[in-house]
């Protein structure tokens, strides 16, 4: 009896830590993955009493998607294809989202509560035109159709089903229609717009059949410019080419009218040209300068009344019918730190409705859209609601003068990332310790142990993760000793920078930057690129990391650069400056000062080199390496790849100190007749690479051909540098170079008959995999170079080296020219990708792994080893020791392999590795709509337990069996001594 209790209660102990480390496993390091929609254009409520609120958005990144009213979640979204740009959104029937796409094509329904998509037609006609999609009048007792006018036609469509009832066609080439209307109760549409930019035309249509029942024009003498604004159903406002005339335009009965106003008597001191802000309030319009809004009444036959001006930055939201007759809209106005929010009635300007005023984080920066809804509280009055989007793409709900809810959407629009180290932990102090008393610590240990069993509540379970997200090592702001715990710096398209800590995916700090903000000087602000300025080792307790970064105002590479320096712990940008030169390409150089700040050249659109920072002390280490410096460019519309050096300081208008002429060393022109540049790739420059030789299966020995200066370079025929399948087998082919970026020599090309981009490919060591689609044999292919060093082969002569006669001390030269052999192999792979990336390792010999996006949204990992040259249908015994996997027709695709296990990383763009100090183990991030952060390591890791690993609990079951195996040899003891008595 003690034997069997002893080995029940061995096997219960030595079973229970297993258990609970794989379920801390799971939880502890468990990846983060965060969804979100990107910045919204368009958004209507849905907040009948029935269902949970909600409201439906369309984005900027051609996403759909429902979000709950209370909590900002998202219920569902659909992401649209790239050139299905969503131009309208609606709810009809309160059942149905109904959506216009496509420059106005595709007309679908979407199931509300769920997202399943209903129906969906195809909207085509005569000519490309505006976009608009109206569904104001749908009643269900009545005849359920929305309009739509796309394509240069009018439709109307049941949004039953989507059967077009009837289509009439505006076929007049010169015609711009700019709105369609349909008075409250009529069984009419007018349709209005402008010919030859200097004729306005009216249509009348009937509802029910689409018949023409009137057409009216009426020519200016000047020209139309923009949009009209609906100041009515009969009543439209416009402005001319130049911006100074104001026209007001009715339509009553057939009948056209018009009015002209100059600008300057409505807005005598704003200069500037006036654009009409649309707006859908009857009754009121406004108009915007470059120093003022004013809002406009228009009373009786087309006279105007100026409401209200303001030189606050505004936004108006559209027009909400609040009850029978009545209509509201709100306004948005900046007043330092706080946004004002007013609600006005449509018929009474001078009222109010509701008047709110709101702290703004002022790292959102302007609103930029407002949507409004109203509900009625408990006194019968109506309350509003508004949702806003902000200039940093973020979108905050507010209600009751305070922000119920925000989503950092502007993380859908990443355009670059680095990453930063964390401070050092100081001794005795400790950012995330938790001091916890004796019976906390039983109690949490208790928890562990009934969810071990299966016998915890769900308040349990709540309270063990709680517990666990408190006391987690990995959500620290300081180091790790395996290089876990980084901050992501990422750059957004809105130009505002995130710090994302890497054990939570939490927002440790966001900044608008100053440098990217729309002024006079630069009028339209685009980010770059990001690069480490200072990393410091040796002053890691004194001196803060920072990261550049790099833009300009303008999308042309000629538009002139600004540069903004923050500090990765704080996010305070401490340093911005626009410079008086463009930025084309930016180097980093392997060069840094006594502050540790790494020296950057800037080369601008005229080849010139500007070195920064500009300190004496980097002039002076710039300058003993002044020869030692060559970069190269690569024009892909004409084909050209250039190669230089510098040359002297620069002379003329662009004298500088810190500024340098270059001279052109080499170039490469590839006929444009037969080739396009598609894709360029090169090595990471933070790549460590561990061994330069390779061993092979006969004891001999290859010398990898490791150079910094070797570019990939894909081309493809002209005709096939569009979509896939757009050419035949005979008209395509792909090209591929591995060049040497100092000489300029072509170390290896490659070609593929009958194959087409786009190419994907990554550079690694001595080896590059690149992807692409094989024409004739209708399937994707990817294709693995390796180059070797034959000019080192000599150093396996053992007499040699015994005598002193080798080289592996002599020094190496990029002039010297290098023989080099390549070996090459092509596989089968069945995935389409996005992206592709290879892990990277700091400490010991590990093997690599490619990380593939897929057109499914999720990333594999995919073993070198199978994309070796050496690769054969029957290995020998010494290359299956070597680790040689036998020849396949296709690559595997395992699915365990899928790093990203059942989670898709929504609209993938790129995935960065990173390498942690522990061996073998890389950090991966996935961005494009979602984020995606995980811990991979190729090689396995089975010597490190897990960041929240319970040594209490090990320690309890150490114990446990100290005291179960003393228990049972005592008992046992008095069972032999009984025995021996007998």
């Amino acid at each position: 009896m003690a034997i069997m209790s002893f080995i029940f209660a061995f096997f219960f102990f030595s079973s229970l830590q297993p258990i609970l480390s794989l379920y801390e496993d799971q939880v502890g390091l468990m990846d983060w993955h965060q969804q979100y929609i990107g910045k919204v254009k368009q958004a209507v409520f849905h907040t009948h009493k029935t269902g949970r609120k909600r409201v439906v958005a369309s984005t900027e990144q051609n996403i759909i998607a429902t979000l709950d009213l209370r909590s900002g979640e998202i219920f569902w979204r659909h992401v649209l294809g790239p050139n299905d740009v969503v131009d309208g959104i609606d709810i009809a029937l309160g059942k149905y989202v109904i959506t216009l796409s496509s420059g106005g094509s595709i007309l679908r329904a979407w199931n509300l509560p769920d997202g399943q998509m209903v129906w969906e037609s195809s909207l085509h006609g005569p000519k490309h035109s505006k976009s608009l999609l109206l569904t104001t009048n749908l009643i269900i007792e009545k005849d359920n159709s929305l309009i739509v006018f796309s394509n240069g036609r009018l439709n109307a469509v049941s949004c039953i089903d989507g059967e077009v009832l009837w289509k009439k066609d505006f076929e007049e080439e010169s015609l711009e229609v700019q709105q369609v209307i349909q008075p409250p109760g009529s069984d009419f549409i007018y349709v209005v717009g402008f010919a030859a930019s200097s004729q306005f035309e009216t249509y009348k249509i009937n509802a029910k059949n689409g018949e023409l029942l009137k057409h009216e024009s009426t020519a200016f003498s000047g020209r139309f410019s923009g949009e009209v604004s609906l100041v009515s159903s009969e009543t439209v406002a416009a402005l001319d080419s130049t911006g100074s005339i104001l026209l007001t335009i009715s339509f009553h009965n057939g009948k056209i009218s018009s009015q002209q106003t100059p600008v300057s008597n409505l807005l005598e001191d704003s200069p500037g040209l006036a654009v009409i802000i649309h707006s859908s309030v009857t009754g009121i319009f406004a108009i915007k300068t470059d120093a003022a809004t004013i809002f406009i009444r228009v009373i009786g036959e087309g006279k105007l009344e100026v409401v209200e001006k303001t030189n606050h930055e505004t936004v108006v939201s559209d027009a909400l019918s609040i009850s029978e007759g009545q209509q509201a809209f709100a306004l948005v106005q900046h007043a330092g730190s706080n946004i004002h929010l007013t609600v006005k009635p449509a018929h009474d300007w001078d009222s109010n409705l509701l008047k709110e005023s709101i702290k703004m984080d002022q790292q959102r920066g302007f609103v930029h859209k407002v949507f409004i809804n109203n509900y009625i509280r408990t006194d019968r009055s109506h309350g509003f609601r508004a949702l806003i989007v902000m200039e940093d793409h973020s979108l905050l709900l507010l209600q009751q003068g305070a922000i119920v809810w925000s989503r950092e959407d502007g993380l859908a629009s990443i355009i670059d990332v680095t990453t930063s180290e964390l401070p050092v932990e100081k001794a005795g102090v400790s950012v995330a310790k938790v001091e916890l008393n004796l019976f906390e610590w039983l109690k949490g240990h208790v928890l562990k142990l009934k969810g071990t069993l299966m016998l915890a509540t769900p308040e349990d379970i709540a309270a063990i993760q709680y517990m666990r997200l408190k006391s987690s090592e990995k959500s620290k702001m300081t180091r790790d000793h395996n290089g876990f715990r980084k901050l992501l710096i990422a750059l957004t398209r809105a130009g505002k920078l995130f710090a994302l800590h890497t054990g939570d995916g939490r927002i440790v700090w966001s900044h608008l930057l100053q440098s990217l903000h729309k002024s006079e000087s630069c009028r339209q602000p685009i980010g770059l690129n990001l690069h480490q300025w200072q990393v410091p080792h040796h002053h890691a307790l004194d001196e803060n990391p920072s990261v550049l970064v790099v833009g300009r105002c303008g999308p042309s590479s000629d538009a002139l650069g600004v540069l903004s320096l923050v500090d990765s712990y704080t996010g305070k940008e401490f340093s911005s400056l626009r410079l008086v030169h463009s930025v084309a390409q930016v180097i980093p150089l392997p060069y840094t000062d006594s502050t540790e700040q790494r020296l950057h050249l800037l080369i601008d659109a005229d080849k010139h080199a500007h070195l920064y920072p500009k300190t004496p002390e980097a002039i002076d280490i710039f300058q003993s390496e002044f020869s030692n410096v060559y970069w190269y460019s690569v024009d892909d519309d004409n084909g050209i790849i250039k190669g230089y050096a510098l040359k002297t300081k620069c002379s003329g208008n662009v004298a500088d100190e810190f500024c340098f002429d270059s001279r052109e060393l080499w170039s490469i022109v590839l006929p444009s007749e037969s080739e396009k540049i598609i894709t360029t790739a090169t090595r990471k420059l933070n790549e460590a690479v561990h061994t330069q030789a390779k061993l092979i299966a006969d004891q001999d020995v290859m010398y990898k051909y490791i150079s910094s200066n070797l570019l990939f370079v894909a081309t493809v025929a002209p005709k096939a540098s569009g979509e896939i399948g757009s050419v035949t087998p005979e008209e395509s082919w792909l090209v591929v170079y591995l060049i040497d970026t100092v000489t300029g020599r072509v170390l290896h090309r490659m070609t593929h008959h009958g194959s087409q981009g786009p190419v994907q490919a990554v550079l690694s060591e001595n080896w590059v995999v690149y992807h692409y689609f094989n024409l004739r044999a209708h399937r994707y292919e990817m294709s693995v170079i390796e180059i070797y060093d034959q000019s080192r082969a000599d150093n396996k002569d053992v007499w040699k080296l015994v005598v002193g006669n080798h080289n592996l001390t002599s020094p190496v030269s990029s002039y010297s020219r290098a023989e080099v052999i390549t070996k090459s192999q092509s596989y089968f792979f069945t995935h389409s990708l996005k992206a592709i990336a290879v892990t990277l390792t700091v400490k010991g010999i590990t093997s690599k792994q490619l990380l593939i996006g897929t057109i499914g949204d999720q990333v594999l990992a995919l073993d070198k080893r199978f994309l070796d040259p050496r690769r054969s249908v029957n290995p020998t015994q010494a290359e299956r020791e070597e680790g040689i996997i036998p020849l396949t027709d296709s690559l595997p695709i395992i699915p365990q392999s899928y790093i990203t296990h059942s989670l898709r990383v929504e609209g993938l763009q790129s995935i960065i590795t990173v390498a942690a100090k522990l061996e073998s183990t890389t950090l991966v991030f996935a961005h494009g709509l979602d984020l995606f952060f995980t811990h991979y390591a190729p090689s396995r890791t089975y010597d490190s337990l897990t960041e929240d690993f319970s040594y209490a609990l090990l320690l309890i079951t150490i114990v446990a069996l100290v005291a179960a195996i003393f228990v049972t040899w005592i008992l046992s003891q008095r069972k032999e001594l009984q025995d021996r008595w007998r």
